[in-house]
């Protein structure tokens, strides 16, 4: 093992020093001339190679600095550095591999960093790699035209009644080309065969944010939720889907399947939620009208002689708020 001699070792951090210094002014190459003249007066100071690595790293010589901090973690070794030395240099290792977008060697020297010393930044820079490699996979993944034969394949699958088969498919061509609305759509179609309808509203939510005037997304979302019971959701997709295409044989049928299957009660429920029907029934106005049209139902007929009260008990009526006896 190496020994330095204290006189060159105070030569040596003298000359270090100069060097950090022009390297906070950003001149780059003086610290380079400092730090080398630092590192031969004594070759044991192994801080110097790390600092100089430092400006090659600013320098965007990424390479040099990765071939310099791995010249340091040897040097290191050999002159028994301080741990957190090592784990410096593996850090800006890492630091060099990322910034090259070379995630996998990134994680590699973090991880080796942190097993010197587990610094929590140096965690944070490992996991934030992580979920750019996953990203970089993710992308690279992509293809348009096999996700085109997936979707495909599912379609085949799907007309035959192969709801698991043709699952799997459209997940793959989801995985392929995941900015394609109308995968989403044929998966949520698939999901309710399979009665999953909550993971079929997903795949509708997906679908229509991905492209808001696709009919067929807001028909599925209003099937999930007419399946699921839950009307008054079922009723406002059909009636978006019948904003985009106010003859949708699908979305009128909705309409119909709601009128049928809602039962009085979860009708008024659900107009409760109605924000119109909510303000006439906080209206002071009508709140006495309601009442006096309790206590004498003939009064009904003289109220309905103002078309704007008329207006707000035919909306009571209709919604099944308000009952005729």
């Amino acid at each position: 093992m190496a020994e330095a001699n204290p006189c060159n070792r105070k030569a040596s951090d003298i000359e270090k020093e100069k060097g950090n210094k022009t390297y906070l002014k950003k001149e780059f190459e003086t610290a380079i001339a400092h730090y080398d003249k630092a590192f031969e007066l004594d070759n044991t100071n192994v801080t110097v190679l790390s600092n100089k690595a430092a400006v090659f790293f600013e320098q965007q010589k990424y390479d040099e600095c990765i071939t310099l901090c791995l010249e340091v973690v040897e040097k290191g070794r050999d002159v028994r550095a301080d741990f957190k030395v090592i784990a410096r240099a593996y850090q800006r290792i890492g630091n060099a591999y990322e910034k090259k977008e070379d995630y996998v060697n990134a994680i590699k020297y973090f991880d080796k960093s942190i097993t010197e010393f587990r610094n929590s930044d140096v965690v944070k820079k490992k996991q934030l790699a992580e979920g750019k490699l996953k990203e970089q996979e993710r992308l690279a993944y992509i293809d348009p035209e096999v996700a085109r034969e997936e979707k495909e394949s599912g379609n085949k699958l799907f007309l035959d009644g192969k709801y698991p088969e043709a699952l799997k498919k459209y997940s793959e061509a989801i995985k392929r080309n995941p900015e394609d609305a109308k995968i989403y759509s044929n998966r949520a179609a698939c999901y309710t065969k399979l009665a999953e309808f909550g993971l079929a509203l997903t795949d509708c939510e997906t679908c229509i944010k991905l492209d808001p005037t696709f009919l067929k997304g807001y028909v599925r979302k209003g099937g999930c939720h007419l399946a699921m019971k839950q009307f008054g959701n079922a009723r406002e997709a059909y009636e978006k889907a019948l904003e985009i295409d106010p003859s949708s044989k699908d979305a009128l049928n909705g309409l119909q399947n709601i009128r049928t299957q809602e039962t009085p009660e979860e009708r008024r429920k659900t107009a409760l939620k109605d924000p119109e029907v909510q303000k006439i029934l906080s209206d002071p106005a009508m709140q006495m009208i309601l009442q006096q049209m309790q206590t004498n139902p003939e009064s009904l007929r003289d109220h309905l002689q103002n078309p704007e009260i008329a207006g707000k008990i035919s909306k009571l009526l209709e919604c099944g708020v308000l009952g005729m006896r």
